[in-house]
């Protein structure tokens, strides 16, 4: 034995004397047994051997010292204690993503083969589990390793597991297939030599230099195929196969005519189901395997599948890019794919890699777990706040920070794989804009976005509340042309943000007010040129825009009076209106905040007529319009309906359309309502709504 091996050994003797297995045998009869399939039936060099018992040395003692020997073996020791810690919590939901944490703690490629030879000694003495134990091993050898052994090329190991797992799960079935094939197998031998025999004499009268490989399935593998196809186990034509393997030079066209040839001879000594028939030299699959697959009846009529290919495909099969596990169609993460190609490369070659060579596991991803063990995966660089948004977005927006393999740390600490994470909250903890550098993870992201949008419409809603009650206090008004040119004066990119600066006391109302005074003032200082005031007849009862007239209106009953409401602007009893006379259609009523009011006000001064509303709120009916954008979000639709269904105000039409690239509802309401009041009730209230991002009067 290996000095290396024999100090590995001692190791572990001295550290697992007092321990036992389940059957009452010394413990270190599991270490020597996968030391044998380790070193005997794979192959891997002694520091391979080295790992397997100071891992068992080190797994419960963690005070056992193996720093005397090399790094490589440490390494393999430190990837077969962190999968040992795994527990999953349900294998069959989650083993795509148990088998990639396997892999990520296997940063020697090597681990993960002395992984399943580990678990392929535990398959072999699974009699001495007991029962719970023993559903449990059965159910994760089935989805991580046997899958795992697949992909690694590690064929005759995963028979053998599929096997043991078959023999626990369905004993009947087990017994029934395995008793077939051994009654049949004289039989099998006899087709054999009887089928080989008259084809061993055309090959060689050919001068076709050619290998024969002989391949029965295992039990495991008839069972599945049976279940697929529901059929009985005489329906399975393939149980037994036989595979010429030619050598020749690697010249595509001699290839193929070779190939063809043996197929030619075949078909000509036996009747074939050209149905069955698998012709991929002509149209190779995606995957770049290249052969010829026929099943032939002999001559009692038994069914028999015969495989054609060349040396160069076969070896492309079985390790090239058209690997075994590849070709039958299991779709994995191409990374992972790769790597893993890259330890049946090692495999193949256990002595020539050097440890420094050998190729680390894909890291774009982490895997954590809560603390009761439920597996989560997070983009590498992951954070506690992302973990605490995987976990559900209240949760996130309450974290505080949390405690990582029972350690307190801050929300933007960064988390590693293995890691067992607990989050800590708050009631009165909310998002800040600082969380953004902390995630990575595009649902936080969001969640985080939408969070911040939602208090920035809050705080712009406080904020235009306590502008208007300045402006009425001042007895002010703050028009939309004036308010964009106060925005783009002080860099605000939208109203939002400014009433929400207002309400965060960032904005001073004060300088609001100097600045409409100015404008104001600028107004009163413009000279008017009589010459270019048009004569106009004004409409009855009009005593012109020089006189201090005011016009009443009565919101009883609108139609009847000499006046109309302009549609360019839709007023209602309360806003702040002012009457401009038409040439033909009398006084028009538009809102002080039209878009149309600063240039009918500058350009036809004289047209201008004084107009307030009765002092009481009358019960004729307003039209007016809103635009609200919303997320999509269909439970919105009808929120805002109940919202607007509380008030006085009646609705005329609701029109919807998606915005797919924002990803948001684009609203258009019509209402009737009473009054101004009323109207501003509908705005805030359904403006407070989540998932409403802006609402605006039109």
């Amino acid at each position: 034995m290996d000095d290396l091996i024999q100090q590995a050994r001692a190791v572990a003797l001295d550290s697992l004397k007092e321990e036992t297995r389940y059957d009452g045998t010394p413990f270190i009869g599991h270490p020597d047994n996968v030391a044998r399939i380790v070193e005997d039936e794979i192959g891997l060099p002694a520091v391979c051997v080295a790992a397997v018992y100071l891992h068992e040395a080190t797994r419960a003692h963690k005070d056992v010292d193996i720093s005397a020997f090399p790094q490589d073996v440490r390494t393999l020791v430190d990837g077969l204690n962190k999968i040992s810690t795994i527990k999953p919590k349900d294998t069959r939901l989650e083993a795509e993503n148990y088998k990639k944490l396997i892999v990520q703690y296997s940063t020697d490629p090597r681990v993960t083969v002395l992984k399943i030879a580990d678990r392929l000694e535990v398959m072999r003495h699974l009699q001495d589990f007991p029962k719970v134990s023993r559903d449990q091993k059965l159910l994760e050898t089935l989805m991580l390793y046997m899958p795992l052994a697949h992909q690694l090329g590690l064929y005759n190991i995963n028979n053998e597991l599929g096997n043991i797992y078959f023999r626990y799960a369905d004993p009947e079935q087990y017994r029934a297939i395995t008793n077939k094939l051994k009654a049949t197998q004289k039989d099998r031998e006899q087709i054999m030599a009887e089928f080989i025999e008259p084809l061993k004499k055309k090959l060689s009268d050919a001068g076709i230099v050619y290998k024969l490989k002989i391949r029965t399935k295992s039990a495991y593998s008839i069972y599945r195929k049976m279940q697929v196809q529901k059929v009985p186990f005489e329906g399975i034509f393939d149980v037994f196969a036989i595979r010429f393997i030619i050598e020749c030079e690697d010249d595509p066209k001699v290839e193929k005519d070779l190939c063809w040839k043996v197929f030619s001879y075949v078909t000509e000594e036996y009747e074939s189901d050209t149905k069955r028939l698998r012709d991929w030299l002509t149209t190779p699959r995606p995957n770049g395997y290249e052969s010829l697959h026929i099943t032939v009846k002999n001559k009692k009529g038994q069914a028999l599948e015969v495989q054609i290919r060349t040396k160069r495909m076969d070896i492309e099969a079985e390790s090239g890019n058209a690997a075994h596990w590849a070709y039958k169609g299991i779709r994995h993460e191409e990374s992972i794919d790769r790597w893993l190609q890259t330890v049946r490369d090692t495999l193949e070659h256990p002595f020539d890699a050097a440890p420094e060579d050998l190729p680390a596991p894909p890291s774009r991803e982490i895997f954590v777990f809560t603390p009761t063990g439920e597996l989560r995966i997070l983009p590498a660089g992951a954070s506690v706040l992302d973990f605490a948004f995987n976990i559900h977005s209240g949760l996130g927006c309450r974290c505080t920070g949390g405690r990582v393999n029972g350690k307190a740390v801050p929300i933007r600490e960064k988390l590693s794989t293995g890691d067992v994470v607990e989050i800590l909250t708050r009631k009165d903890q909310r998002p800040n804009r600082d969380w953004l550098g902390w995630v990575v993870s595009s649902k936080a992201r969001t969640k985080i976005k939408q969070e911040l949008d939602a208090e920035e419409r809050k705080a712009a809603t406080d904020g235009r509340e306590i502008l208007e009650r300045r402006l009425r206090n001042w007895k002010l008004e703050f028009p939309d042309d004036w308010m964009v040119e106060y925005l783009k004066a002080h860099k605000y990119a939208s109203i939002m943000p400014f009433m929400a600066g207002i309400a965060r006391e960032e904005v001073d109302v004060n300088d609001i007010k100097a600045f409409i005074q100015q404008k104001l003032a600028a107004q009163q200082e413009r000279p008017v040129q009589p010459a270019e005031q048009p004569q106009t007849t004004a409409p009855k009862g009009y005593s012109g825009a020089a006189s201090d007239d005011i016009l009443v209106l009565n919101a009883k009953n609108v139609k009847g009076l000499e006046y109309k409401m302009s549609k360019c602007c839709n007023p209602v009893f309360g806003d702040d209106v002012f009457g401009f006379v038409t040439r033909t259609d009398g006084i028009k009523i538009h809102r002080i905040s039209c878009p149309n009011a600063a240039q009918l006000i500058e350009r036809f001064p004289y047209r201008i007529q004084k107009v307030v509303w009765q002092e009481k709120e009358g019960t004729g009916d307003f039209q007016c319009t809103l635009s609200v954008t919303a997320e999509m979000d269909h439970p919105v639709l009808s929120a805002i309906m109940t919202v607007i269904g509380q008030f006085k105000v009646s609705m005329r039409s609701f029109n919807v359309k998606e915005n797919q690239r924002a990803g948001t509802f684009e609203i258009t309401i019509r209402l009737l309502v009473p009054s101004s009041a009323e109207l501003d009730k509908v705005l805030s209230q359904v403006g407070n709504l989540k998932q409403v991002i802006k609402i605006r009067r039109i």
